[in-house]
Order: C-alpha cells, then sequence, then structure tokens
C-alpha cells in the first residue's frame, strides 16, 4: 500500500524536527537556532544547525542537509514510506493508504522484492536438498563453507535447465523480468536468468531481497560470476554485497572493510571481523561512498587499490575531501584474497585490518618497492615514480612527509625532490576542497537571501527583491527558485538544482539574518553604481549628441543613490522607482 499525500502533509506538519534529531543527538538553541554534533561526520566541535521553523537541517561540515523526513530516513536507513511510517507513530498520525499514485511505485517494489525473495527460499532449498545440487555442496564444503554458513547466507543453487524457477514462481512476464530473475525467450517463453551456478542473495541494507551473485562450477564453460542486472531493485554502482549483516558492527567500529567478492565477506565475518562488505561486479564508486559514509568515517580498502592507476586515486582523494573519509589499505599478502586467507591463515586476516596502512603511503610504498635503489640510475627512476604519486595527493603537507620518506630511502637531497614538485617543476593533482561554512558573509546578496529563506523575514524581503539586485548569477539562480515557489522553501529546494538546493538549505540554517530595509538599499546602491560605472565608460569617447543623452541619465542615477544613501530619510517610493528603473535598464539590454 501506499501512503496517501494528506498524510505526508500532516507529518510534516505535526513532526517536529528537533524533538525527531533529538532521538539521535544532543541539540542546544543558540539564537534562533538549534545546534548539535553532526551524527553524519565525527566532529568535536558542533556545526550541525536545525532550522525549527521551516523543519530543516543542514551541516556546516559535511554539507549533509533536509528536512524531517529526510533526517529519519539517512538516519534510520528508511525509504520515504518507511520514515512516513515512523514518524507518523512519533507524532500520533494515523497513516492513511492508497491504490494509486506513490502507493503504486511502492506496491510495485514490494511485489518484486517479494517475489525475489520466493527465488531466495527456493534456490536455497534446492541447494539444501536437491539431487542435481551435490556437486555445489561439495564445491563449498571445499571453499570451507560447512552447513551453518550455507543457511545463515542463504545460499542458493540455480539448476542447470531452462525454465524450473520460472515454473515455479509462476510470475506475470513483467515481474519475471523487472526482478532479473528471467527474461522472455524468442519463442515467447519465460527462460531462468541464472543456470547452473552456485548464488549468493544479495540484501539491501534493510535486509529485503534484491539480486543475485551467481558462481559457475569449476571447470564449466561462461564468466566466473555473473550478477543480476539492472533493475528497479538492483543497481550495482549502488549496491554493496553484505551491508545488511555487516551496519551495527560498522558503526560500533566507525570503520567498514571493502572487500571485491562475496566470500571475502563471509570469510572477514568466520574470523571474527563482521565489518566488511563487498562491490558487486564493479568498482567502488561515490554512491557506494556516499552510502558507506552513513555508517563510518573510515574506509579499509581489503583489496588492490592500485590496480586502476592515477584516476582511481584522485577519486578517492576527492571522497576524502568531500564526505571527511579515512581511506586506509589493509596489510593483505600478495596473491591472497581475504576469503582464501581466513581459511589458511586468520590471523593474518586479522592483523591486515588491524595495521592498516594510509591510502598514499600504500601507493608510495608499491613505487619504492617497484623499483631498483642499488644503482644511482635505479634510485633517480624510482624517486620520479614515487614522486608521480605523491603529486597526486591534494594536501602539501602530506605530500611533504612522503617526499622525506623517498629522499631518505633513495638517498636524494630532499630540497631537490620538494622542489620538482612547485610550480614548474613537477605538476600535482589538486582536488577541489569540499564548501566549508565562513563565518557569516558580509556579501549583501547572501544577506538578502538568508532574510528571503527566513521564517520571520521572507514575506517582507522576497517582495522588495529583484533579480537584477544580484551580481552573482548562483545568487541570482537562488533568488528566482524562491520566487517561483512563492516563498515555499520547501518546494524552492525540491525543485532547484543540487547546487542551488544546497545554498537555499545552508543559508536556511544560518541564523542573525539583518534587517531587510537595510539589506535592500545596500543592493540598491550596489547595482546603481555598477550602472553609474558602465554609464561612464560610454561618455570615454562619446559623441556630444550621445553624451547629450546619457548625462541628464548619469545625473538622475547620482540623485538616486544619494535618496537611498545609508543615512537618508526617504520613503520606500524612491527605493521602488529605482528598482523599476534599474530592472528597465537589465531588460533592455538582454
Amino acid at each position: 500500500m501506499g501512503i496517501t499525500d494528506e498524510t505526508v502533509a500532516e507529518v510534516r506538519a505535526k513532526a517536529d524536527i528537533v524533538h525527531v534529531a533529538q532521538n539521535f543527538m544532543q541539540l542546544k538553541k543558540v539564537g534562533r537556532r538549534y545546534s548539535g554534533l553532526c551524527p553524519f561526520h565525527g566532529e568535536k566541535t558542533p556545526s550541525f544547525s536545525v532550522n525549527a521553523e521551516d523543519g530543516l537541517y543542514y551541516c556546516f561540515g559535511c554539507q549533509a542537509k533536509g528536512d524531517t523526513i529526510t533526517l529519519v530516513r539517512e538516519l534510520q536507513h528508511l525509504d520515504f514510506a518507511e520514515a512516513i511510517e515512523w514518524l507518523a507513530a512519533q507524532s500520533g498520525v494515523q497513516v492513511r493508504y492508497t491504490e494509486k499514485g506513490q502507493g503504486e511505485q511502492r506496491q510495485r517494489k514490494t511485489r518484486l522484492t517479494e517475489a525475489v525473495e520466493r527465488a531466495v527460499d527456493w534456490y536455497h532449498d534446492r541447494l539444501l536438498t536437491g539431487r542435481d545440487a551435490g556437486p555445489a555442496r561439495a564445491y563449498l564444503r571445499h571453499r570451507g563453507f560447512d552447513g551453518d554458513t550455507v543457511r545463515r547466507y542463504r545460499l542458493g543453487w540455480a539448476p542447470d535447465d531452462w525454465d524450473q524457477l520460472c515454473r515455479h514462481l509462476d510470475l506475470p512476464d513483467k515481474v519475471l523480468v523487472d526482478t532479473g530473475l528471467g527474461f522472455i525467450n524468442r519463442a515467447r517463453r519465460q527462460q531462468d536468468f541464472f543456470r547452473g551456478r552456485v548464488l549468493f542473495p544479495i540484501f539491501d541494507a534493510q535486509d529485503r531481497a534484491i539480486g543475485f551473485g551467481g558462481r559457475i562450477m569449476p571447470g564449466q564453460e561462461g564468466p566466473k560470476y555473473r550478477n543480476t542486472g539492472q533493475t528497479p531493485l538492483y543497481d550495482k554502482s549502488k549496491v554493496l554485497y553484505g551491508l545488511n549483516w555487516a551496519k551495527s558492527d560498522v558503526v560500533k567500529a566507525e570503520e567498514v572493510i571493502v572487500c571485491e567478492g562475496y566470500t571475502d565477506v563471509i570469510g572477514f565475518a568466520d574470523v571474527g571481523v563482521p565489518r566488511a562488505v563487498a562491490t558487486c561486479g564493479t568498482s567502488l564508486t561515490e554512491d557506494h561512498v556516499r552510502q558507506l559514509r552513513r555508517f563510518a568515517r573510515r574506509l579499509v580498502l581489503a583489496f588492490d587499490p592500485d590496480a586502476a592507476g592515477a584516476a582511481a586515486a584522485e577519486r578517492v582523494y576527492a571522497w576524502e575531501q568531500a564526505h571527511e573519509l579515512e581511506v586506509v589499505v589493509a596489510d593483505l599478502p600478495p596473491g591472497l584474497d581475504p576469503g582464501d586467507l581466513a581459511r589458511s591463515d586468520p590471523d593474518r586476516l586479522r592483523a591486515a585490518v588491524e595495521n592498516p596502512t594510509p591510502f598514499l603511503g600504500f601507493r608510495v610504498e608499491r613505487a619504492l618497492a617497484g623499483g631498483r635503489l642499488d644503482t644511482p640510475e635505479g634510485r633517480a627512476r624510482t624517486a620520479e615514480a614515487a614522486l608521480d604519486v605523491i603529486g597526486e595527493h591534494p594536501s602539501d603537507f602530506v605530500r611533504d612527509q612522503y617526499v622525506m620518506e623517498v629522499a631518505d630511502r633513495c638517498r636524494i637531497d630532499v630540497e631537490r625532490l620538494r622542489a620538482s614538485l612547485r610550480p614548474g617543476g613537477r605538476p600535482s593533482v589538486r582536488v577541489a576542497e569540499a564548501p566549508r561554512r565562513a563565518a557569516h558573509s558580509e556579501d549583501p546578496e547572501v544577506s538578502a537571501l538568508r532574510l528571503a529563506v527566513d521564517a520571520d523575514h521572507r514575506s517582507e524581503m522576497l517582495p522588495l527583491l529583484h533579480e537584477v539586485l544580484f551580481a552573482d548569477d548562483r545568487h541570482a539562480v537562488a533568488f528566482r527558485a524562491l520566487r517561483d515557489a512563492e516563498g515555499d522553501l520547501h518546494r524552492a529546494i525540491d525543485d532547484a538544482d543540487p547546487d542551488t538546493a544546497e545554498l537555499l538549505a545552508r543559508l536556511a540554517a544560518e541564523d542573525d539574518p539583518g534587517d531587510p530595509s537595510d539589506v535592500r538599499r545596500i543592493l540598491l546602491r550596489a547595482q546603481g553604481q555598477r550602472e553609474v560605472a558602465l554609464l561612464r565608460r560610454q561618455l570615454r569617447g562619446a559623441s556630444d549628441q550621445t553624451a547629450a543623452e546619457l548625462n541628464p541619465i548619469l545625473a538622475w542615477l547620482l540623485t538616486r543613490l544619494q535618496a537611498v544613501a545609508p543615512d537618508a530619510r526617504t520613503g520606500r517610493d524612491v527605493e521602488d522607482q529605482l528598482l523599476a528603473w534599474l530592472a528597465e535598464r537589465a531588460e533592455e539590454r538582454s
């Protein structure tokens, strides 16, 4: 069942964001806002701000933002409808359901997850009891999976036949295709997607079955692994195998181990390290990182992260800055994956993640170990290779630490190496820093927007503004979003592009907006001065006729600017006249 729009509106109206947030953190009132330590990233100084009037939050440290529903979704790891149900229970709202609109989408997703869940049960039972699954059971025993492990992870067996699953499930064609469990063949008949494979069911963070990873039996033809294709439930760029089991331990340890395979996740759990997840047939993506950052701020890479080279390194450094992450590399023996090491040397596997290497340190060590240090030429080439790696890091201080290490190992003067990383020497990759909160900006355009989003001032401020007053395009776009939404801040944020939505949410979390009249006068004078400068440029070298036309305009404008000076006592009508003239001038130029 879907949830009615009336229920959503009632929950939004009655759910007090301050009360809700205090379920997860301590808040203190500071001015008109509430402040506390952000629940989305580790910090010692509060940067998480709650706007009680508009029901919005914003973190000036990690830029997390949203309304009460978003807060619950992110902290409780729920979908939209589940968050509404949670908030309704907290707020005393009776949830009403509907068959249409949003409810249809939710019903569809429920039908799909139920179908995949039935497939998980059927494949699992087939592995446990099917005669044809004997070789699969023997293979799993050989890999160290006993009966308890098979049942815990609900492993399965897909028989090497055309349509046994399809005949058992008896699903409509669209449901079969949308779950990825099967397809319609050329004969217009349903056919199973997985055949002759050991199956690892994949669950989302809420423990709902969404797909499978299939491992072919040794000696058989075909790709070693085959995963569910892209479906409404399964997107490999976002899915992480094992997160449903690992998340509680990840939160406790404040770190998550990222592997490449299903058996690696199980191997870590078997040796008492149940905080590992695996990507499903793809490299680590921004979506993966963003999801993991909800649970921990430290990522331990339990695979070879150097294989993709500099491009992958740049992404890691960008993620570290944008999401305030620490990325380290497990000290795994060459040629052994965690799944194998869990059986052969469990103590070594535990030690690998207990003493990881910083990401850049791992890459520098790889460069140094790959070179020859027994000749001057070898040391020079090795130092160059290491500097190529070091130069990719965005921090001067971090780079310098490794430069000194390379100088020591390669017996080269450290100043020579430093010089090669300076401008004119070896170029270095710089990653843009994540936006930070500065002290309240004195920029009058920002002040005007802050007033326009403030609950107590927006009805007064918005009518005083016009986009001609915003010289910064970003600020003009934000003003238009508010104007088009008729002052509805939530609607403006929902309809805006991501950068504009982030700006509006941040301003809504700030306090001390100032006085609308003062800010408007400052903007009027700023735009007026720009017009004065433009007119004076036009007068330089102008003909007598043009000068005769422009001089009266310039004189009128200068008079109006004096009338809107900070200490002038003129009425609002003078400001309105000036604003109308400025808007008309901009319209003529456009």
